[in-house]
């Protein structure tokens, strides 16, 4: 008895009702856990000038490997062998980068060009081999850009510091470029957000899971200080708690109302590529970074909570909620186009916070951070802003 053979499945997604997130596409993000843990004891390590310079840009180049993957993911189906192959491929690439960020700008950055070069490259050729149509000249015009990203940022690994940091700075300038510029190429032309047909939803919620990933990454911090702590006195319990209240005040105003008013609002938009470009490829890295300065502060916090504030301290516990208020603000603001005032007052009271930061106890000036925070959250919850789409 012979039966016909199956036809092929397409490797696009089904767009008759919902995407969910996939099994494949979380376990793919784990990599990511290791790699914001790394980012922030980098910093850590070096709170200098050039070390939050190094910092900033790394992570850069981590969050636009992530967010590469999300806009495939929203295209192609996850469940299919050959995109779990890609996924898998990527993790094991992007753990390897992960594993060699604290020795970035030493004797390991190889690791880290070469692999931005072969993620990027590599990604770009697989979806000019699986796609047609104009989602295929979409991104053939996104791999003639990703070349040139990928020779900067391998050049940058081969030479040593400062030309390997200016290098990937130019590496990153592109990329960035490239999606503003609607990936314009000679002879293939410029590609509109329009003809982006991502899944709103979907990737809507796959960015809130890197918020969600860089806020689990503040919960290890915090255990894992106070579990280091060999003689745990009431400062220490008390900075546990305060460093606590600071995730939950930057979880609570993510997640409260915004994050899923923006899902709606991308998922129903005539135009959801202009806000998947714009208020999550470009703007969310912004929140991400002042969840990880946060964290990297939660040390200072537990380990000596009522030493005198530094200028070191004092930019970590009050710059991390400020760049996290100041990307919320941000995103409301392209969603919705109203005035996020309530966020801009808050950035206004942590910077007259610095101003006075000297005569507080680390563990007061990061309870009055938390506290902004907080209180902005609360407002939403009692005054919501009227959420509508643009």
């Amino acid at each position: 008895m012979t039966s016909e053979a199956e036809p092929p499945r397409r490797p696009l997604r089904d767009r008759s009702s919902r995407q969910r997130v996939t099994s494949t596409e979380l376990f793919a993000d784990l990599v990511y856990i290791f790699a914001v843990t790394q980012l922030s004891g980098y910093l850590r390590s070096d709170p200098t000038v050039d070390g939050i310079l190094r910092s900033a840009l790394l992570l850069t180049i981590f969050w636009l490997l992530w967010i590469h993957a999300t806009w495939i993911t929203n295209w192609v189906d996850p469940e299919l062998i050959e995109v779990r192959l890609l996924l898998v491929a990527g993790m094991l690439v992007s753990l390897a980068m992960a594993a060699a960020l604290p020795r970035a700008f030493g004797d390991l950055g190889l690791v880290i060009g070469g692999g931005y070069a072969v993620l990027l490259i590599g990604r770009g050729l697989f979806m000019v081999i699986v796609l047609r149509g104009s989602l295929r000249r979409n991104f053939e015009r996104i791999l003639a850009w990703r070349l040139v990203v990928g020779a900067f940022a391998l050049a940058g690994g081969l030479v040593h510091d400062p030309p390997r940091a200016v290098l990937w700075v130019l590496a990153v300038v592109i990329d960035v470029a490239g999606t503003l510029a609607g990936f314009v190429t000679p002879r293939l032309g410029r590609s509109r957000t329009q003809d982006w047909t991502i899944e709103g939803g979907h990737f809507a919620v796959r960015c809130q899971a890197f918020i969600l990933i860089a806020l689990g990454e503040t919960l290890i911090i915090t255990g894992g200080t106070l579990s280091g702590i060999h003689n745990i006195a009431g400062p220490n319990v008390a900075g546990f708690a305060v460093a606590f209240a600071g995730s939950v005040a930057l979880w609570w105003l993510y997640f409260a109302h915004a994050a899923g008013a923006s899902a709606s609002a991308i998922a129903s938009s005539p135009d959801p590529g202009r806000l998947g470009r714009s208020a999550y490829h470009l703007i969310h890295p912004v929140m991400v970074a002042g969840i990880i300065v946060w964290s990297a502060g939660d040390e200072k916090i537990l380990t000596s909570p009522m030493s005198s504030v530094t200028a070191e301290s004092a930019w970590m516990i009050l710059g991390g909620p400020a760049l996290f208020l100041a990307g919320h603000a941000a995103f409301v603001f392209v969603i919705w186009r109203g005035f996020p005032w309530r966020r801009i007052i808050g950035v206004v009271l942590l910077a007259l916070l610095a101003l006075a930061a000297a005569v507080f106890p680390q563990i007061v000036l990061a309870a009055c951070a938390a506290a902004v925070v907080a209180a902005v959250a609360t407002s939403d919850h009692y005054r919501p802003y009227r959420y509508q789409v643009t």
